[in-house]
């Protein structure tokens, strides 16, 4: 069986460094690595709708916004396969067979659905079509055959949902579906990236994120000002470091190379929590630090982005030659699941002669 990959972000904004540790730099990784046959990259902009549908002009401008990110972390259109969700429509006739798999109360218990209705306090007047998003993903991921699915931890419940609809399905018409499998990033410190607020995650709504084009001088003012150890407020003071936002962000971007480089005071990570922890390391001296390691992480992809930005017809011919082929894809699939269902009837030519044989005189 080939490897295959299907991941994708939402066009509500520019990524930001959430999105980035979570699973945008894996994809780049993997998709360098030789090992995977088919990779493809999804906008997923029906996605997005579903809490946007009175705004669509945001999700319209944001695909190229989503598309300069992706290119400019380094994911390649001759490598992979970047698309727009709603340029396949096979998705949506998928998702409304996959719906009668699966129960409303099952939906309501999906954590990430819960906290994110939570989040944007829709409470009893839940748009449908958000609610059933993780069936959706379900369609998404199925419809390439994907046998890998690289995505951040909040994710996990999701593809739980579109493991337990591959069963179902399987075990009522057939095998036919590819269960998936999930990969989370493998520093824990990337599974889930707080916000700059300290705030458990990173979010476009709550103005907690570093993007991944913002310029040296926004970077450099969001870290200043970012959450600490509120108890840390002299530089003699004994420092915390659970909980610790710019701790968490150097946990997931810092290299040894970093400290002799920046830093050469310290010989590694761990010499310098040691010190904040027993007292004499002030926040400002850590966070320029942080922000040295962040810069040179984000500059080469800011430098590309800026390129890229100079032909923007090109990206559009890119996503929509993308969304040819991830239609392909989706069609071949859609029609074994038909087949599999037995709703394929103009092409069931065993149908149609029995059904000639039962009404001949």
């Amino acid at each position: 069986m080939k490897k295959i990959i299907l991941t994708g972000d939402r066009p509500t904004g520019k990524l930001h460094l959430g999105h980035y540790v979570g699973s945008l730099k894996r994809r780049v990784e993997l998709q360098n690595s030789g090992e995977y046959d088919e990779i493809y990259i999804m906008i997923a902009d029906a996605q997005a709708l579903t809490d946007n549908a009175d705004n669509p002009e945001k999700v319209r401008q944001n695909i190229i916004e989503v598309a300069l990110d992706y290119m400019s972390c380094g994911l390649d259109p001759a490598k992979s396969t970047l698309f727009i969700q709603s340029q396949i429509p096979e998705l949506c006739e998928l998702t409304c067979y996959y719906m009668n798999l699966v129960t409303v109360s099952r939906l309501q218990r999906n954590p990430t659905v819960k906290n994110e209705i939570k989040m944007r306090n829709f409470e009893a007047s839940i748009p449908v079509g958000f609610f059933t998003y993780p069936i959706s993903q379900a369609s998404d991921i199925t419809a390439f055959q994907a046998t890998t699915v690289p995505v951040g931890e909040d994710q996990l419940p999701m593809l739980e949902q579109t493991k337990e609809i591959v069963h179902k399905f399987n075990s009522v018409y057939g095998e036919t579906l590819v269960d998936p499998e999930i990969l989370l990033p493998s520093n824990q410190a990337c599974l889930r990236l707080p916000g700059t607020d300290g705030k458990a995650k990173m979010s476009k709504s709550l103005g907690n994120c570093i993007y991944l084009s913002d310029e040296p001088e926004v970077i450099k003012k969001k870290i200043m000002s970012m959450y600490t150890d509120p108890d840390h407020i002299q530089v003699s003071d004994p420092g915390k470091i659970e909980g610790n936002t710019v701790f968490t962000y150097l946990d997931a971007f810092c290299r040894p190379d970093h400290f002799e480089k920046y830093l050469p005071d310290y010989a590694n990570l761990d010499e310098l929590k040691a010190h904040y922890q027993r007292g004499g390391l002030g926040d400002v001296k850590v966070k320029k630090f942080l922000n040295k390691v962040i810069e040179e992480e984000l500059e080469p992809i800011r430098a590309r982005r800026k390129e890229l930005e100079k032909d923007i017809p090109y990206i559009y011919e890119i996503l929509q030659k993308g969304s040819v082929r991830a239609r392909e894809k989706a069609a071949e699939t859609l029609k074994s699941v038909k087949n599999a269902m037995k709703i394929n009837y103009f092409e069931d030519a065993e149908l149609i002669k029995e059904q000639s044989e039962k009404y001949k005189v």
